[in-house]
């Protein structure tokens, strides 16, 4: 029988979430559902805590954010054991490579350069570093290096900004904002002529000028967009119960009802913030 006395030590810290995730693999004892994933299937959930984590920050729960970072920390754990078994990397040896990553990309605070510096020139001094960094990995293209993976808002920044450092960028939002109609031009009429594949090609090129519109405007367009999400749900919600306290539901009402209490509920905020 295994020892499980590090297992139910609640001060065994790190060696304690280690193990159990170790014990969670094991192939003989472990969770038939744990021992059946891999990189790929585990994926998605840190993706998902990642967002959970950033959710319960919106909402300044603070409680919530410590239970949310414990399971953003068991995605490491569960990826880093599935890399030890497939000697690929180990825990210890992640933990080794982000610390000396963040040693040589801080060359201010723990080498011989001067903290002296605006946020600006640290900005540009740890681009460069990282672009370093790609050139030794081989990555030399200038979209290198731009994570998949990402959001698809977010990597569409993350590109842009990466070509306008070397100069493919417009001058200003005015610039953008016409490109914005130009494509949403091009939307309307791919929807009259064009087939599904060619309009949802002309609807992600509006997209991304309009993430490009975001950068100009040094806005993060998740952000932005979560921000709509939370007041589109929550002014949908005020309808709901405006049309409850009339004994109705929105499917017994129609857009014309739904639409005048929307503007009820908008004006009610803006009433609000005055």
């Amino acid at each position: 029988m295994p020892d499980d006395t590090l297992i139910h030590d609640p001060n065994g810290g790190m060696p304690r979430l280690l193990e159990i995730m170790r014990r969670l693999r094991d192939p003989d004892t472990g969770c038939p559902w744990d021992i059946e994933q891999d990189f790929t299937s585990i994926a998605p959930y840190t993706i998902e805590e990642a967002y959970e984590v950033a959710d319960a920050i919106a909402r300044a729960d603070w409680d919530e954010l410590e239970g949310e970072l414990g399971d953003l920390l068991l995605q490491t754990v569960y990826h880093t054991q599935m890399g030890a078994e497939a000697g690929h990397f180990t825990f210890d040896s992640v933990v080794k490579a982000i610390a000396d990553k963040m040693v040589a990309r801080h060359p201010h605070v723990f080498g011989d350069e001067s903290r002296d510096k605006s946020a600006e020139q640290q900005t540009a001094d740890w681009e460069e570093i990282k672009a370093a960094e790609r050139a030794d990995k081989a990555q030399t293209r200038t979209l290198d290096g731009v994570a998949t993976g990402l959001p698809a808002l977010t990597r569409a920044v993350k590109l842009q900004k990466r070509a306008a450092r070397v100069g493919f960028d417009w001058p200003d939002t005015s610039h953008v904002i016409d490109k914005i109609i130009e494509e949403a031009g091009e939307l309307v009429e791919a929807r009259d002529t064009l087939s599904r594949a060619e309009v949802e090609e002309e609807f992600g090129d509006l997209l991304f000028v309009v993430a490009n519109l975001a950068r100009h405007l040094d806005i993060d367009p998740e952000t932005a967009l979560r921000a709509t999400n939370a007041k589109f749900t929550r002014r949908f919600e005020a309808v709901e119960d405006a049309l409850k306290a009339m004994g109705k539901t929105p499917a017994d009402s129609d857009l014309a009802e739904m639409d005048a209490l929307w503007d009820q509920v908008k004006a009610a905020e803006k009433l609000a913030k005055t």
